[in-house]
């Protein structure tokens, strides 16, 4: 992923094998400072990516190498490694490339769907949108969101429950719209058929149980 192109209706990410940088700088000195839980939701990110990478119709070869080493840092990350070991965010800046480059040759899912949904109506970040959304999917991604628990329990941190309640069936009509109107994330979750399977209802229930 090079770019993301954001618009009056869509979010739409810029990418191919002729955009992907030449050289990069990895500095785990830059996010030594960040507070634990901003840590997780922008690491989640990259967890996510290439949870929805691996797992889709869009997926290939490169897809899955990239996603499976990126997903095998971030359990070393998120379940062994101490933070105060230096290798630790070294480890997530080289996991978050990965995820990163997973997309090249993939798509996201559901989750990122979703997350595009609250980031838009109601101004929620991306990274802790994710950790928000994907609580929920057990349904779609079933062990991976038990993992994901499992990281969230082992690091004690906060991921905002109860939110839907404050919800009017408004804003979760205008989130699941924005959701909907992505069909190459509904694409490369469902397949080509994906209509048969996925309406704005379902969505709904999705945002509902946030």
């Amino acid at each position: 992923m090079t770019a993301v192109l954001t618009g009056p209706v869509k979010k739409l990410g810029l990418k191919c094998d002729w955009t992907v940088f030449d050289q990069i700088v990895l500095d785990p000195d830059l996010i030594a400072s960040v507070p634990r839980d901003q840590w997780f939701y922008t690491g989640m990110d990259t967890y996510i990516h290439s949870v929805e990478a691996i797992t889709g119709t869009k997926k290939n070869t490169f897809a899955e190498a990239y996603s499976e080493k990126s997903l095998e840092l971030c359990r070393e990350v998120f379940l062994q490694l101490d933070r105060t070991d230096p290798k630790c965010d070294e480890k997530l800046m080289v996991a978050s490339y990965m995820g990163g480059l997973s997309l090249t040759y993939s798509e996201v899912g559901v989750c990122h769907a979703l997350s595009y949904g609250l980031g838009k109506v109601l101004d929620i970040h991306h990274c802790i949108a994710n950790c928000i959304a994907f609580d929920k999917l057990e349904d779609v991604y079933g062990e991976y969101v038990q993992e994901f628990k499992g990281m969230v329990k082992h690091l004690n941190v906060n991921i905002p429950q109860g939110l839907a309640k404050d919800w009017s069936e408004e804003t979760i009509s205008a989130m699941a719209e924005v959701a909907y109107n992505l069909p190459h994330m509904w694409d490369h979750a469902f397949g080509p058929e994906w209509e048969k399977v996925l309406d704005k209802e379902r969505i709904k229930g999705w945002y509902r149980r946030m």
